[in-house]
C-alpha cells in the first residue's frame, strides 16, 4: 500500500516547521505569498491530497501563470540567420526560455523595399505582438520607425549612429572592447606596434565599437595609429575580380596601395578576417608568418580555415538568457528606463597570431 504523504513529510523536504506548512495547506495564519506558493507546489509535487479548504484544481491553477493575452514575440531581421551567425544559438536559448512563459517567436524578413518604404514586413501582425526583437537591423531610420510600433522593442546589436539621439528601445550587445584591448596589450608585450584594422566601421554598432576599441587601446598603449592601415570603408561591389569576392577584391586593392603592410590586422569579425586572409594570399603573403590576424565572433568558420583563426568568443547562450530577461521585463514594466546590456566575451588565441620567433623575443 502506498504511503500517505503527511504535512510533516512536506515540512521536512522544505526544511520548514510543521506549523508553517499547515498554515499554507489549511489557508490559515499569515504567510508570505512566496512561501505559501512554495509549500503548495511541493505538496502537489509529493502527491499530497488532503487540502482542507482549497480545491486541488484551484491550487494547481494558482501555481501556473496565465497565458499572456498577446503571446507572440516577432523577430525582424534583414539577413538569413544561418548556423554561422552568432545569433543562431542565442535564438535557440531565447525561444526555449520564452516558451516557458507562454510566448512563441515568429520570424519576419524586412526586405529592401520595406526599409525604403518605412513599413513592417507584410507577414507581421502587430495586433498579435507582445514585443519585437531586431537582429541585423542596422538602418538607423528604419530602426527608429520600428520603435514607433507601440510595442516593446529589443535590438540585438544596433545601427552605428554616433551623435544621434539614443534609440527608444533596449539594446543587447556583446562586450566589444575587452578582447581587443587585451590582444593589443599582448602585442605590445611581444614588441609588435604595427597594427591595423579591417572592417566597415559604420556597418553596425558592434563594428564601430570594435574599431573604437582598437583606436582607444592603441592610444592607451602609446602605439602609433596609422590611418592608412585602417580599412574601414564599405566594399564596392565593383571591387570583385577573377577568383575574388567584392570584399576580397576590395582588400586586395587597398593592400596593394600600402607602402608597408602592418604586422597585425584586427578585423571587425571572422568573415572579414577570412576575406582579408584570402586577399593576402593573392599578394603571396602568409598568415601568420607575414601578417597576423585576429577576428571576432568565434564562428564555426574560424576553426575551418588554415591557419585556425584567433578570435573573440561570444557567449551566445548567455545572450539568449539576457535577451529573455530584457524583453520580458520590458513587457511587464513598459515604463522602465531604456537599458543597454553588454555580455562578456573572451579572447581566444590560435594559429593566426602565433607569429615568428622574433615576435616573441
Amino acid at each position: 500500500m502506498e504511503n500517505r504523504v503527511t504535512i510533516q513529510d512536506i515540512a521536512d523536504s522544505l526544511g520548514l516547521s510543521r506549523n508553517t506548512v499547515s498554515k499554507a495547506i489549511n489557508n490559515t495564519g499569515v504567510l508570505a505569498d512566496s512561501t505559501r506558493q512554495k509549500i503548495l507546489a511541493r505538496a502537489i509535487e509529493m502527491g499530497y491530497k488532503q487540502f482542507s479548504y482549497l480545491d486541488l484544481d484551484a491550487v494547481q491553477n494558482s501555481l501556473t501563470p496565465p497565458a499572456p493575452a498577446k503571446n507572440e514575440i516577432a523577430l525582424i531581421t534583414t539577413w538569413f540567420l544561418n548556423g554561422s551567425h552568432f545569433s543562431a544559438m542565442m535564438l535557440d536559448k531565447f525561444q526555449m526560455e520564452i516558451s516557458k512563459r507562454g510566448y512563441s517567436m515568429t520570424m519576419h524578413f524586412a526586405r529592401a523595399e520595406d526599409i525604403a518604404a518605412q513599413r513592417l514586413p507584410a507577414s507581421l501582425r502587430l495586433e498579435n505582438c507582445a514585443a519585437i526583437i531586431c537582429i541585423e537591423v542596422f538602418d538607423a531610420s528604419y530602426a527608429r520607425f520600428i520603435c514607433q510600433s507601440g510595442v516593446p522593442v529589443l535590438f540585438v546589436d544596433a545601427p552605428a549612429d554616433p551623435g544621434a539621439d539614443p534609440l527608444p528601445a533596449d539594446i543587447l550587445t556583446m562586450n566589444n572592447n575587452e578582447g581587443i584591448s587585451q590582444f593589443i596589450h599582448l602585442m605590445k608585450k611581444r614588441g609588435i606596434c604595427d597594427i591595423g584594422f579591417a572592417g566597415e566601421a559604420m556597418h553596425c554598432r558592434s563594428f564601430f565599437e570594435r574599431f573604437m576599441a582598437y583606436r582607444n587601446s592603441m592610444y592607451l598603449c602609446s602605439l602609433p595609429i596609422h590611418e592608412e592601415w585602417c580599412i574601414t570603408e564599405k566594399p564596392d561591389p565593383a571591387s570583385a575580380s577573377a577568383g575574388m569576392s567584392p570584399a576580397e577584391g576590395y582588400f586586395y586593392r587597398k593592400l596593394k596601395e600600402f607602402r608597408k603592410i602592418p604586422r597585425v590586422f584586427i578585423c571587425a569579425n571572422d568573415f572579414v578576417a577570412i576575406d582579408l586572409m584570402h586577399a593576402l594570399n593573392h599578394l603571396d603573403l602568409s598568415v601568420p608568418e607575414d601578417v597576423m590576424i585576429l577576428g571576432f565572433d568565434d564562428s564555426a568558420e574560424s576553426l575551418l580555415v588554415t591557419p585556425k583563426l584567433s578570435t573573440v568568443h561570444i557567449h551566445s547562450q548567455i545572450m539568449g538568457f539576457s535577451a529573455t530577461d530584457l524583453i520580458l521585463s520590458r513587457i511587464q514594466n513598459p515604463a522602465l528606463n531604456y537599458r543597454t546590456c553588454s555580455c562578456e566575451t573572451n579572447l581566444i588565441l590560435r594559429e593566426s597570431t602565433e607569429g615568428r620567433q622574433e615576435d616573441h623575443e
